[in-house]
């Protein structure tokens, strides 16, 4: 489970200078404001620029300054390419942990403090190896291994010929896979045996796994609820991988948290989540991606080419009809699909879908904190962690300038600083 991290921050108090500062309750702008940081928390928020006796000061004044953001979706053990199919046959979970440290480093550089990552077995490991301060990246809640149906999209075995299925056997609930209620149940408790922060569940088949239906339901109401209510035992929150109607349906149901993707939407479904209070998280920079790489011969195989084009070009719309329903939403993008640190691409996109730009930030800040169930990150106020980012110019104004972070601090511990190097997005 999500350790503690070491303190890593600095021993003298800072004090950071905002032209603008974001307060995600409101969604305003609250002009020149310094934030003073002492032992990884914010000691005070005062207007205006107030000198500090014995603080090292930061000039942020031509920068906004917001909580560090948070990706509610990412795979940070592995990225995208025509080489994914076959890199599992070929590569072992140590080639993929020393990837995850770089892809890491990079979601943190681009401004993501936080991250839910949501299914990779070398995630766990990485979170914990973050929190010792080995290594530099976001605050991780891992999901581990995702739970599915045989055939599901998160069957290891996808795609695996006949003769190498019967020489390993069938997956089971260590595994992940489940084909009743006891094994739903037995995933879960396995999933903690393995020090998993959430659970994640595939409710529907998905785009780039090696099977034919994108959106067909891959469990039934009942299996759902039992992950849930076993879920709830270990003090855990289900997110739930969602494209297809009846499956979506089915996760509100059956009590979920988050529906991921939520490709296909109904009017029904969009009302059932307003009702039961379940969390939308829309991913639009996956379905870009897929759409696009769709286009290119040999980038996926044939029999996730198709699924890709269709359902990847739809999520944005489908995202701006949820928000302007009432639909809760929170940020997410499902790196791993596409590369690791353009997360920041997610809030035009959601901008491009209809959403006010304060909305969007505050779909990364106090609503991921809300997802997550915490309440000491997502707002810069006295207390909370300090975890505070800065953008040259006004997000509110011009969101394009999410892609040149160039001032992170996680913990209180600043990574980087203007004139360190360039945006940190490339446009």
């Amino acid at each position: 489970m999500l350790l503690a991290p070491m303190a890593s921050h600095a021993a003298a108090p800072l004090a950071l200078h905002c032209g603008q500062l974001f307060d995600a309750r409101s969604g305003e702008l609250r002009g020149a404001s310094t934030v003073v940081v002492r032992d990884g928390k914010v000691a005070q928020v005062l207007p205006g620029r107030v000198e500090q006796t014995g603080a090292e000061s930061v000039d942020l004044s031509g920068h906004t300054c917001t909580p560090g953001w948070t990706d509610l979706h990412v795979h940070l053990g592995g990225q995208s390419s025509p080489a994914s199919y076959s890199e599992g046959f070929r590569l072992d979970d140590v080639d993929f942990a020393f990837r995850s440290v770089g892809y890491a480093r990079k979601t943190l550089m681009a401004g993501f403090t936080s991250v839910r990552d949501l299914g990779g077995t070398v995630t766990p490991h990485l979170r914990d190896a973050i929190n010792q301060g080995l290594v530099d990246g976001p605050r991780i809640w891992a999901a581990g291994k995702s739970i599915a149906t045989t055939g599901g999209h998160a069957d290891p075995t996808n795609g695996y010929n006949s003769e190498l299925s019967h020489l390993l056997g069938p997956p089971g609930p260590t595994e992940g896979v489940v084909n009743s209620i006891d094994e739903a149940r037995q995933s879960v408790r396995q999933r903690y045996k393995e020090g998993s922060d959430v659970i994640k569940i595939t409710a529907t088949g998905g785009v780039l796994s090696y099977a034919k239906s994108g959106d067909a339901p891959q469990f039934t109401v009942e299996e759902v609820r039992a992950i849930v209510d076993t879920a709830r035992d270990y003090g855990y929150r289900v997110a739930a991988h969602a494209h297809g109607a009846e499956g979506m349906k089915r996760a509100v149901l059956g009590g979920v948290t988050s529906i991921e993707h939520g490709t296909y939407m109904t009017d029904e479904i969009s009302g059932l989540m307003k009702q039961k209070g379940t969390w939308y998280v829309p991913t639009i920079s996956a379905g870009r991606f897929v759409a696009d790489k769709a286009k290119i011969e040999g980038y996926f195989p044939e029999v996730v080419r198709a699924k890709a084009a269709r359902i990847g070009a739809q999520i944005q719309e489908t995202a701006g009809t949820a928000y302007r329903s009432g639909v809760k939403i929170a940020f997410g993008t499902d790196m791993g699909v596409g590369p690791h640190g353009d997360n920041a691409r997610e809030f035009v996109y959601m901008v491009e879908a209809g959403m006010p730009a304060a909305y969007a930030l505050q779909s990364a800040t106090i609503r991921a904190a809300e997802v997550l169930g915490v309440d000491d990150q997502g707002v810069i106020e006295a207390g909370k962690r300090a975890d505070i980012i800065a953008v040259p110019g006004n997000p509110l104004d011009d969101i394009g300038v999410v892609l040149k972070v160039d001032f992170v601090m996680k913990d209180g511990k600043v990574y980087r600083r203007p004139g360190d190097g360039t945006a940190a997005v490339a446009p």
